[in-house]
Order: structure tokens, then sequence, then C-alpha cells
């Protein structure tokens, strides 16, 4: 794509800028009542009678009343609206992890259909530091305490469910990729366009049968009139290993530099932090996420650990072609995740 090719200024409700969002917080706050937090755990004690893995869970298998409606809400806001909103005040304390996973697993089969988050086809991941080295090329970065930095994942919408929070740090940010790409659109459009190139991001070890050890997709396509993101720096630069891999020139590190530095400006991301009981969904196609690195606490039985949720919803946009060499299937409302020939699909709750 040239400079004079790049799509239009984009003008939607996504194309949010952090410092304003911040301000703005009927927008992606709700707080659960008392009517919402019974029905969800009605719902879950029903589906635990059922004796099933967490992995297995479906609409009907979790039952709704009133919350039904929120979760309907919540999805089109996903879609078309903001695309981000935290549920706050789930008692967590008094749950067990078990009855957690089935709240959490429950709101997002009334949302989507969950997608295994790694080669093992875990549909539960659990974000926790496990003493991997952030260094290490076949290391998951959310297996470690240090920054994320900005990314996307490979799904239609990540939630998390906060169990417990850092001694200190590990506070989530936000961006909206419509933002940063209308801020190089205005300033450097030479570089945004080579944005649009096929540049590689390492798989991590995570490679699915007959497929190489990186994708090629580029961090900006625009697709049936959509601006979509896939995004995770480390993984550009430790894919610059492999033979065969688009290799960057200046001009593209330029890009990808400039990329960074607006998702990092403090008044376009926002920054929240998640308490326990709080559960956070992101549509992973309109805007970036990331985590400050953080201090756990000794006692091991006190450190940070959250619920992950990979979702793919129905009524969602199409993806680029391209997308089938993370996606394998773009069908919408059955797509996304990692597969390999290995890969069975369950919901460890340790």
């Amino acid at each position: 794509m040239t400079p004079n090719e790049l799509p239009p200024q984009i003008d939607t409700p996504a194309a949010w800028v952090g410092r304003d969002l911040a301000e703005r917080p009927e927008d992606w706050l709700y707080q659960l009542n008392p009517g919402d937090i019974k029905d969800l755990e009605q719902a879950a004690r029903q589906f635990l009678t059922l004796d099933r893995d967490v992995g297995e869970i479906t609409a009907e298998d979790f039952p709704l009343m009133q919350f039904a409606g929120h979760l309907s809400a919540l999805r089109n806001k996903l879609l078309n609206g903001v695309g981000v909103e935290v549920l706050r005040g789930l008692p967590i304390e008094r749950y067990d992890q078990r009855t957690a996973a089935a709240i959490f697993c429950g709101i997002g089969a009334h949302l989507g259909s969950a997608r295994s988050q790694n080669a093992q086809g875990h549909i539960l991941g659990h974000v926790r530091d496990v003493g991997r080295d952030p260094n290490d090329p076949t290391a998951r970065i959310y297996q470690t305490s240090a920054r994320q930095s900005f990314h996307t994942d490979s799904a239609d919408v990540v939630g998390l469910l906060c169990l417990r929070d850092a001694k200190e740090g590990g506070d989530s940010l936000l961006v909206s990729a419509e933002t940063i790409y209308n801020r190089m659109r205005a300033t450097r459009p030479d570089l945004l366009a080579l944005l649009f190139d096929p540049i590689a991001t390492d798989r991590r070890g995570e490679v699915p049968d007959g497929m190489d050890p990186y994708m090629t997709i580029p961090p900006f396509s625009w697709h049936a009139g959509r601006l979509t993101v896939f995004y995770q720096r480390q993984y550009i630069d430790s894919a610059q290993r492999f033979e065969g891999a688009l290799l960057l020139t200046p001009a593209h590190v330029e890009a990808l530099d400039l990329f960074d530095a607006l998702a990092n400006d403090p008044n376009l991301h926002i920054t929240m932090r998640l308490h326990p009981g709080d559960m956070q969904f992101v549509y992973n196609h309109a805007m970036l996420h990331d985590r400050t690195g953080f201090v756990d606490w000794p006692d091991p039985n006190q450190r940070r650990h959250l619920f992950r949720l990979w979702l793919s919803l129905p009524g969602d946009r199409l993806l680029p072609p391209v997308f089938a060499e993370r996606y394998g299937d773009l069908t919408v409302g059955a797509r996304g995740g990692i597969i390999t020939d290995k890969t069975r699909l369950h919901a460890p709750l340790d």
C-alpha cells in the first residue's frame, strides 16, 4: 500500500483517546448489583451439578435471567462501541476456584465461543508469573512479571477475571488502534503505509502442523471497510531470526517505533487497575492491551493470578484471508485460538 492509497481518517466509537475515555467511566465500567450477582451465582450452582469440565460450558448450561440482557448489550459494545468493559463487584472471596471459573466461563459462553489459548488446548488461561525468562524466545510474556508491551491476542475478544492482584504494579493498559492509525496518517503517512506490509511474527514454539514458525500478518489490515490490528513487537523482533521471514528495513523499524511511541503516549492510552472480582473484556481487533511490570507477594497463596478467556463472537467483522495463518478457520463466531495436532480442549483449574 502507498501513502496515497491509505483509507481515510477513521471516526468510530472505538477511535477514542485514553485521556478522554478515562473521564467517562460510565462508557466502560459497570458495577454489578445484587440482582446480577444472584443471577450469576444461581447459574453457576446449576452448572456445577452437571459435574462437567468447565471448558464444556454453554449458554444453555448457564441460564441467566436479568443479566443476560446486559451481556447482549456488552457484546454490542465490544463489536460496535468503545470496545471495552469492566464488570466490577463480583464477590470473588466467597467462591472456590471452580465456582469462579464457572461464573467467568458462563459469562463467556453468553458472549461467544471460547477458544484454545495454547497448544495444550486450555480454554481457561492462567495469567501469573511462573518464572519464565521474558528474554527467552519460546516464553509467553504473560508467564512472567515483566512489562508486556502493547499487543493483540489471537481471538476476537480477550477476557480477564482478577482473582488476586500484585503487591505493586500489574496495571492494565489499553490503546485504540484506530487512534494510532489516525495519528500516523496525519503525521507520517509514509511510515503508516509500511505497517500494511506482511511483517513476520514469531509463533514462540506453538506451531500448527505444516506451518512456518512465524506468521506473516500485517500490523494493520484494511478489509471490508474495517481496520484490523495484529501486533506484538517482541514477537516481531524475535521472528527476524528465522530464514524466510521478511527482513525489516530501517524504515520498517522506524514505523514500528512510532507505533510503539504512540501506544505508550499517556494521553492516548487508558490505565486501569483490576481488583479481585473485576472482569475485563476487550475487543481485540480494534485495540491493543498491555500490562505494567509487577512485584508479587512473597506468599505463594497471595500471588497475582488472573483467569483469561479468548472468545469468538457471533456477528463480528470479516477478517482478511491472511489471518488464516493464525486463526485457521475464519468462520465468524468459530475462529481464533491456537490449535495444533496435539490440542485437546479443556479448562484446567490449577
